[in-house]
């Protein structure tokens, strides 16, 4: 893994020097958190440019529900929706990834400008989706797939949850590389909430270093999915709606960082925004031994605390004292 701050990095893509944040916009009426809000190629530009505004790091376009049970969008709507969107934000300089099974999506997305390749199948779902990404060289996302979501596979069967997504995932990368795509170029993401339940999930999530292991950056999707709403649920057992999931998902966004993820995927911004760079302090502290803040400002509080009369210290200062008991100076309180 070429590594960055220890999280890896991906050729093709700027070097954030923590886990970065990208936002979410489905450009879909039937979503299973907002579908519908952003069905609208100016409202889906103007929320992906308020989610970038709130600290997103790019932005993650899609124009068909992976929901359990959805109805699967044609190849030309799903372009109609999505090509336009992926076409704005890169004109306003956004880093865009792109959401898609279809191979068409894809090439015709990053010819308008899409920086990513986000396949929740792998490859798996368009034979021509790997020979395709590979021709343009662009990053490309393998997720942990077992198929559609319909009936029985809603709900995947494991002995070890975290062995077989590992060993799925080691599988399904060696065929992309075999595909043509550069190893530098590829990005895992375990599939949270795809063919797992709540435990499966929750599994993943404590043994994330074992994904990091199989030597690419890793994506983290855990944004208001269902797992989280069990999680929360209250004592009748009922679960918070997806967007009462959001400070859950930001925590979930922080033990990720901590763990070493390259990216989350999240709906709302901001709240992970902060979560990250709080995160990438904790690292820097542990790193440096020492608590952030500029040798200037670890300077005024050495000078603050040093022995002296309030004269002597106003000498060593060279500024006047001010306050009943000289504590501030010249330029007043911080």
């Amino acid at each position: 893994m070429n590594n960055h701050s220890g999280r890896g990095r991906v050729a093709g893509l700027p070097a954030w020097d923590r886990c970065a944040v990208m936002g979410v916009v489905n450009v879909t009426p039937d979503s299973f958190s907002d579908g519908g809000r952003w069905f609208d190629t100016t409202a889906a530009v103007k929320r992906a440019l308020d989610l970038v505004s709130e600290g997103a790091d790019l932005v993650d376009v899609g124009g068909e529900s992976t929901r359990p049970g959805a109805t699967r969008v044609d190849e030309d709507e799903e372009l109609r929706r999505v090509v336009p969107v992926v076409r704005g934000l890169a004109s306003e300089g956004v880093v865009v990834s792109v959401d898609t099974m279809r191979a068409s999506v894809a090439e015709q997305s990053l010819a308008a400008g899409a920086a990513l390749v986000n396949d929740v199948s792998g490859g798996l779902a368009d034979p021509a989706m790997i020979p395709a990404v590979a021709a343009a060289g662009a990053p490309f996302v393998v997720m942990h797939w077992r198929g559609f979501l319909q009936g029985d596979n809603v709900q995947g069967v494991y002995e070890d949850v975290v062995a077989e997504v590992v060993d799925e995932l080691h599988a399904r990368v060696e065929a992309v590389l075999a595909g043509g795509i550069a190893p530098d170029r590829i990005v895992v993401d375990p599939g949270l909430g795809f063919s797992k339940d709540a435990e499966h999930d929750l599994t993943l999530l404590a043994h994330l270093d074992r994904l990091r292991a199989l030597g690419h950056p890793l994506l983290v999707a855990a944004s208001r999915k269902r797992f989280l709403g069990r999680v929360l649920a209250g004592p009748d057992g009922a679960p918070p709606p997806a967007r009462e999931r959001d400070a859950a998902t930001a925590a979930v966004s922080a033990l990720a960082a901590h763990s070493g993820a390259w990216a989350v995927r999240v709906h709302e911004v901001r709240a992970t925004a902060d979560a990250v760079r709080v995160a990438r302090a904790v690292e820097e502290a542990r790193t440096t031994g020492s608590a952030p803040g500029t040798a200037g400002e670890r300077g005024a509080r050495d000078a603050e605390h040093t022995p002296g009369t309030a004269s002597e210290r106003e000498a060593r200062g060279g500024g006047r004292v001010s306050g009943a008991d000289g504590a501030h100076g010249a330029e007043g309180p911080r």
